[in-house]
C-alpha cells in the first residue's frame, strides 16, 4: 500500500503563497487518484482538489478554482497543491489522499489512503 507526507504547510499572511506537497512511498503515485481536503476548526473535512490516476483530469472545488492548482510529479513520486491568492478562511489542516482508480472523487469516503495533514493558517 502507499504511504502519503504531507508537507509545505506554514503561516501566511492573506494573499500570499503556499505550495504543499504530497511525497508518496511503497507505491508508484501513477497507480492511484488522488485528491486534496481540508479540515478548518470545528467543520468537517471538505474536498479541494483532484487528479485522475492518469493526470490528464482534475476537479476544483468552488473556493478553490482559479486560486489554487493540483498537479504531480510522476519521476519524484509527489503531488502537490499550488495555492495563491490565499484568503483567512483557507486556513485549515489539508489532507492529501489517495485511491487506486481510475477516476477522480469528490467525497473522502472513497479514499483509501491519507497522510497525517499539514496546518495552513492565513492571516488577515
Amino acid at each position: 500500500q502507499v504511504q502519503l507526507v504531507e508537507s509545505g504547510g506554514g503561516l501566511v499572511q492573506a494573499g500570499g503563497s503556499l505550495r504543499l506537497s504530497c511525497a508518496a512511498s511503497g507505491r508508484t503515485l501513477s497507480n492511484y487518484a488522488m485528491g486534496w481536503f481540508r479540515q478548518a476548526p470545528g467543520k468537517e473535512r471538505a474536498f479541494v482538489a483532484a487528479i485522475s490516476r492518469s493526470g490528464d483530469t482534475t476537479y476544483y472545488a468552488g473556493s478553490a478554482k482559479g486560486r489554487f492548482t493540483i498537479t504531480r510529479d510522476v519521476a519524484k513520486n509527489t503531488m502537490y497543491l499550488e495555492m495563491n491568492s490565499l484568503k483567512p478562511e483557507d486556513t485549515a489542516v489539508y489532507y492529501c489522499a489517495g485511491r487506486p482508480r481510475s477516476t477522480l472523487r469528490v467525497t473522502e469516503g472513497d479514499y483509501d489512503y491519507w497522510g497525517q495533514g499539514t496546518q495552513v493558517t492565513v492571516s488577515s
